[in-house]
């Protein structure tokens, strides 16, 4: 049974929700309130966090970047009444896993529930088969999501962990924004390039010592990003 937070003000939709993730065999907790929902999250270990933008005390946005700030990576599910494409951005920039604009069909809610919980699962069934690798002051442990540089632990959100791990496994290739989109976040339309340019940005304040002369993660002009294949990689299996 997956445990799951929601964390809406509308009463009709949260009632409508409860019903279809109950039928998904999913223990559910409620919030009404953006604060008491932080709070929740906080405390309590979920499967995943479905999060209205538009909430009392502490709106979803807020509430998806402290959690991640505080290295709470349960995975989100954004929900907003808002149609305008910045809402989109800064969700996915904040944090989120996935959205979905209201109004939504029910069909397509759990189909997007179904689609996060089968990533995740399939995440960990991998972990066991997964290698450790070491560029140079660079180590990055995929089972463990950990990476180390120069034996320091460097904090990343999943998705600047995911970028890492995909460019760092296939060094010299170059990726597009839109691949990107793709492979990370699992968008195939056009219009969220600066979601990846933002995230490509922190990752490389994180991990590169001198970000004029970035020694990791290259710009390929005209395509887009590629990881450096200069630099020895060592792959270690577990």
């Amino acid at each position: 049974m997956k445990r799951v937070l929601l964390i809406e003000d509308d009463l009709h939709i949260k009632e409508l929700l409860e019903i279809h993730l109950k039928d998904l065999d999913c223990e559910l907790t409620m919030a009404m309130d953006g604060s008491i929902g932080y709070t929740l999250a906080r405390k309590e270990a979920f499967d995943l966090i479905i999060l209205d933008i538009m909430l009392p005390n502490k709106d979803g946005l807020e509430i998806c970047r402290d959690l991640r700030a505080h290295q709470v990576y349960t995975p989100i599910l954004m929900l907003t009444a808002r149609s305008e494409e910045i809402d989109k951005i800064m969700g996915l920039e904040n944090g989120a896993d996935d959205y979905l604009t209201k109004p939504f069909s029910v069909r397509e809610f759990i189909a997007r529930v179904r689609a996060i919980f089968r990533r995740v699962e399939m995440s960990k069934e991998k972990e066991e088969d997964i290698s450790i690798l070491k560029i140079g002051d660079l180590l990055i442990d995929k089972a463990k999501r950990k990476v180390l540089a120069s034996d320091d632990r460097i904090e990343l959100t999943p998705k600047e962990f995911d970028l890492l791990y995909l460019m760092a496994s296939n060094p010299g290739k170059s990726y597009s924004r839109d691949r990107l989109l793709t492979l990370i976040w699992g968008y195939e339309f056009e219009g969220y390039e600066h979601t990846v340019n933002s995230h490509i940005n922190r990752l490389r304040a994180k991990i590169e010592k001198d970000l004029s002369n970035p020694s990791y993660i290259l710009t390929t002009w005209g395509v887009g990003y590629r990881f450096n294949d200069e630099i020895g990689i060592k792959t270690i299996i577990q």
